[in-house]
Formats: structure tokens, C-alpha cells, sequence
């Protein structure tokens, strides 16, 4: 199936405060074909950076000095919206992964990963899925589910509020709060790679949402997610 960008298309900032690490992140991603713009070592460099390249995907570490890397997330993200953000952390605390997504992150990998699964979860956020190391996805969406059956839950339940969506949109957002990756959202209903996001594109801009992790709990709060 053919990729919707390739890596060259894809402008990558890295930000770490360890000059190793980073220089490692850096090259291996320049390695593997991606437009890496520029790398931050600190929380304040970060924003100032970003907003200067507006990079595509920032590839970001949660401790960093200055600012803490889940308020850079939210700064950029609020500035950017389109912006997404692929947090690379030697933190596998449930605090952590649950306050990064809350801060607007796409995905969590941990830094034992290999390079390979580095490269490969830069790619996939680039095409716009959430991506997490195995055993943390499991843990958003309960949260979700658990935010989603909290006080409250009645009303933001109901559906005469909720914008029309095509009966295709609707196959699509079940299947994304199923935690679906778009590859494989395009192999169960037999549609492109290309089309899945188009559909999700079309289903965020209807319900003024910003990125899939938002489009997920939307759904699970709209109980979305069952069979």
C-alpha cells in the first residue's frame, strides 16, 4: 500500500538535554531519510525553536531543564494544532504517559526501543496515528473510559449535539477508538491508507477536534469504542 509521505516530506525536531542522545536521535532519524530541522536541549529552546521551523513531528523527552517537556507540548500544541508530538522518555510511569497525552502528545515510546521502531514511530506519526509502546496504549484508553464513566458522563453523552457524520466516518472513528492503527483500519473495511485519513481529517474538522487522541475520546465518551 503506498505510503501517504515519505520520510523526506516530513520535518523532525528532536529535543533531549542529553547532547548524546540527542545527537544519536538526530542521525538515526537523518539516517532513515527524515527532514530533522533542528534540536533543543531545553524546555525554553524548544519553544523558541519550534515556533521558528515549525517542524511537522517533535520528537520530545519529558525532562528537560527550564520547562518540563509535557508543558512544551502543550505551549506548541496550542500554538500549532497540526503539530504532532511523539514523546521519547526513559519513563514508563502511568503518570507520566497519562500527562503527556493530556498535554496533547500523539504517542509515547519508551527509550529502550530499537532503532528500527524509533524510525517506524516517527513514521507512523507523521501519517497521523497514535502510537505507543506496547501495554501503554491499553492504559489511554482506560483512562479514557474511566474519564468517560466519571460524574458528568450523562451529559456529554448525548448525541444531539454530535455533527452529522457519513455512515463511513462513523465505521472509521469505531475502529479508531478501538486503538486501530489507519493501516489497519484500511485493511478491515478494504480502502486505502489514503482514504482512512481523509475521513479522519474530514471527522476532526466537523467536530473541531485537533488530533486523534482527541478524536478517541471523543468516541469513547460516546461509548463509540464497543462492538
Amino acid at each position: 500500500m503506498t505510503e501517504p509521505r515519505t520520510a523526506g516530506s516530513v520535518r523532525v525536531m528532536v529535543v533531549d538535554d542529553h547532547p548524546m542522545w540527542r545527537d544519536a536521535v538526530a542521525r538515526d532519524l537523518a539516517e532513515a531519510g527524515y527532514d530533522v530541522v533542528a534540536t533543543a536541549g531545553d524546555g525554553p529552546e524548544a519553544v523558541r525553536r519550534a515556533g521558528a521551523v515549525r517542524p511537522g513531528v517533535l520528537v520530545l523527552d519529558l525532562n528537560l531543564p527550564g520547562l518540563p517537556g509535557a508543558e512544551v507540548c502543550r505551549r506548541l500544541v496550542a500554538a500549532e494544532p497540526s503539530l504532532r508530538v511523539l514523546v521519547l522518555s526513559a519513563s514508563g510511569e502511568h503518570e507520566d504517559v497519562l500527562e503527556a497525552v493530556k498535554s496533547g502528545a500523539t504517542g509515547y515510546l519508551l527509550k529502550s526501543a530499537a532503532r528500527e521502531e524509533l524510525v517506524e514511530a516517527v513514521r507512523r506519526t507523521a501519517a497521523g496515528d497514535a502510537v505507543f509502546t506496547p501495554g501503554l496504549a491499553g492504559l489511554v484508553l482506560g483512562e479514557y473510559r474511566r474519564l468517560a464513566a466519571g460524574p458528568g458522563a450523562a451529559e456529554t453523552s448525548g448525541v444531539r449535539d454530535v455533527p452529522r457524520l457519513t455512515e463511513r466516518e462513523t465505521q472509521v472513528l469505531r475502529l479508531v477508538a478501538k486503538g486501530l492503527s489507519y493501516r489497519q483500519i484500511a485493511e478491515r473495511l478494504v480502502i486505502s491508507h489514503r482514504t482512512v485519513q481523509n475521513h479522519v481529517q474530514n471527522t476532526l474538522g466537523k467536530l473541531q477536534l485537533h488530533n486523534r487522541v482527541e478524536l478517541v475520546r471523543y468516541a469513547i465518551e460516546r461509548g463509540l469504542d464497543g462492538d
